[in-house]
């Protein structure tokens, strides 16, 4: 076990909503957990070698404890259904936290769009808002009430009065309307928003709409649709002296791991940049949701769990 990382025990366990588990995880020697801030992660190590990235929803001052809520999601590969397995006093072991989600430094209003669990990280910016006296708005909208993570905490937490709170099967006039959510963009205004793909997709084409520019439009995917199927290439591992070839059905992750070289591998849908690896040649089909464009066009780097190539060979530093 590396020696980056941190063992954790489960210091309780409850259901924060239907099939949403929520932990609160503490150091195991007692000492105080690594501070975290807004829209950070961590790595959970689960039992079977899993390795899952969950959102700290609790307030970032907290440094006694995180707290992590995750929904049993019914296409599960594994991680969501190792999580609610788990019981309060268990042990496990947990990366620093990392943020790829971060607030950033602004005086105008910060609006928080959330769809389901992708409430967990905009949990923790509210909290942080308000604490330094910032103006914001939070939209949470669940498919019914029993499954909204957290409700009773937003009706008491300090903020409540900057939340709105949206149901698929509720009545009509407090169904969630993006456009009139995230209203129109002024310098310094910044959306954020995480939740499932389609959530997602409505709200960044909204935006684009209403005329937001990129750069204010803030987002974090939980999970991705990605094919990685395509036609077979060569990959030239650099530093490991060997060449072969990448199936038309595998993963570069996968041949790698079939030739003996170990990479990292967390969410295997290009969303998390866990796998992100150096490309010294040739050019990479690019299939993730974690690189930016113009990270993209460098091609100096790619997440080998799902993109691909364009040219017939790859040259990777492994």
């Amino acid at each position: 076990m590396s020696d980056s990382l941190i063992g954790v025990s489960i210091a309780s366990r409850s259901m924060a909503a239907r099939d949403i588990v929520s932990l609160d995880l503490v150091s195991v020697d007692g000492a105080l957990l690594p501070p975290f801030t807004p829209g950070a992660h961590i790595d959970l190590h689960l039992p079977g070698g899993l390795i899952r990235q969950y959102s700290l929803c609790n307030p970032s001052i907290e440094t006694g404890s995180y707290r992590v809520a995750v929904l049993l999601d019914p296409e599960t590969r594994g991680g969501s259904r190792a999580v609610h397995a788990l019981s309060a006093g268990d042990r496990l072991f947990i990366s620093a936290p990392r943020n790829h989600f971060p607030l950033v430094e602004s005086s105008a209003d910060i609006v928080l769009l959330g769809g389901g669990i992708g409430i967990t990280p905009l949990l923790a910016m509210a909290y942080a808002l308000y604490r330094e006296s910032r103006s914001f708005t939070l939209h949470y909208c669940s498919r019914s009430s029993d499954r909204m993570a957290f409700r009773e905490d937003l009706h008491t937490a300090p903020f409540a009065d900057r939340v709105q709170l949206h149901f698929d099967d509720g009545d009509a006039s407090q169904h969630f309307r993006a456009a009139e959510a995230m209203g129109s963009h002024v310098p310094g205004r910044y959306i954020y928003t995480c939740g499932p793909t389609g959530f997602l997709a409505h709200v960044l084409a909204t935006a684009k709409t209403a005329g937001w520019p990129d750069e204010a439009v803030r987002y974090e995917r939980f999970s991705a649709d990605v094919d990685t199927h395509g036609g077979h290439f060569t990959i030239i591992a650099q530093r490991s002296g060997l060449s072969f070839t990448v199936g038309d059905d595998q993963t570069i992750a996968a041949a790698l791991a079939a030739n003996g070289i170990a990479v990292p591998l967390s969410c295997e849908q290009g969303v998390c940049g866990t796998c992100l690896t150096k490309v010294l040649e040739g050019v990479p089909d690019h299939r993730d949701l974690y690189l930016t464009d113009a990270e993209r066009a460098a091609n100096d780097s790619m997440t080998i769990c799902c993109s691909r190539a364009l040219t017939p060979t790859l040259v990777l530093d492994v």
